[in-house]
């Protein structure tokens, strides 16, 4: 008999929140006045790139280590990321004395790759298929008897990246639309339980690349299509929906809309030059849906989650077109 899916609410969110408070930034919310005139409509920025380990990740990564406060330290943990979950959990476990694996694909980004290093965490690079992640995983999980702490497909994971949103709406209640980037799926299964909970008008779109948008198609066709040969410059968004994120997403998301690789860049550029902060391409999609489709968010106050900021500086694509 298969097991129920079992979703966070609200209250499992905000408890979230004050678990892990004492170990997270409260990131700040920006504006510019130049994109609101841009764009044509008003826009708040939660800037995720402050968090800790340059990204929400490291939300869900802290929450889901402090449950698991019974089980030994000497047991390590385990995930597979193309590197902000890595980051984010090799630093949470080396906050709370815990031994990190962190499965990579061999053409992860060198920044993050650095990070996942400079917490600590043992690092087994593999092939760049999701195949390729899962099985090393599960090899390692058999030899070594390590946790998995799955970068998305997890209910604590999920009410970790429901706290950005919680703590966004909190600040500014009157938010007709959000809009977070999907990959896995986890900050938009958090932002949309949150958001529909507290604000229940709210609209909540994702966005995604459209050279990989199998949660677009997902969501469109009522079941999970596997991500096939993505091919996108947001390396973050690369990894398929699972059962707990879809189920979310399809419950509490209103659409999810697609990018062009161009307009991605065009994001990026715009936040560094009217808010003066780097973000990393995954965190652009939010904006470029808005770029694309300006017509369709006239005259809306919309909060748009900026999910990270680890990219390489001496590659940015808008300073080497």
């Amino acid at each position: 008999m298969r097991k129920k899916l079992v979703l966070p609410t609200l209250n499992d969110i905000e408890e979230t929140a004050k678990r892990i408070k004492p170990y997270c930034h409260i990131t700040p919310v920006l504006t510019s006045e130049i994109l609101n005139n841009l764009c044509n409509c008003t826009l708040f920025f939660k800037c995720e790139n402050f968090q800790k380990s340059g990204a929400f990740k490291f939300r869900g990564a802290i929450n889901a280590l402090l449950n698991l406060s019974g089980i030994s330290t000497e047991i390590p943990v385990i995930t597979h990321s193309s590197g902000n979950h890595g980051g984010a959990l090799a630093k949470a476990a080396k906050l709370l004395g815990r031994k990190c694996i962190v499965v990579m694909p061999e053409n992860a980004p060198k920044v993050k790759i650095e990070a996942v290093k400079y917490y600590g965490a043992s690092i087994v690079f593999c092939k760049p298929t999701l195949q390729s992640r899962e099985d090393t995983t599960n090899k390692i999980i058999k030899e070594k008897g390590a946790l998995l702490i799955h970068p998305f497909n997890d209910f604590n994971i999920i009410c970790g990246q429901g706290t950005s949103a919680f703590e966004f709406l909190k600040i500014h209640p009157e938010l007709e639309i959000i809009i977070a980037p999907v990959g896995g799926g986890g900050l938009l299964s958090g932002t949309s339980i949150a958001a529909k909970s507290l604000t229940p008008g709210i609209i909540v779109y994702g966005a995604e690349p459209r050279e990989a948008d199998d949660a677009y198609r997902s969501l469109n066709a009522g079941k999970i299509i596997p991500s096939e040969n993505p091919s996108t410059i947001a390396d973050g968004l690369l990894t398929s929906l699972g059962e707990l994120t879809f189920a979310a997403i399809s419950q509490h998301v209103n659409d999810i809309i697609t990018v062009k690789e161009e307009t991605i860049i065009q994001a990026m550029k715009l936040v560094f030059q009217y808010l003066k902060i780097v973000i990393e391409p995954s965190s652009a999609v939010a904006l470029a849906i808005i770029l694309e489709n300006t017509g369709k968010f006239k005259g809306a106050t919309i909060g748009i989650i900026l999910s990270g900021g680890n990219v390489e500086l001496a590659g940015l694509p808008f300073l080497n077109p």
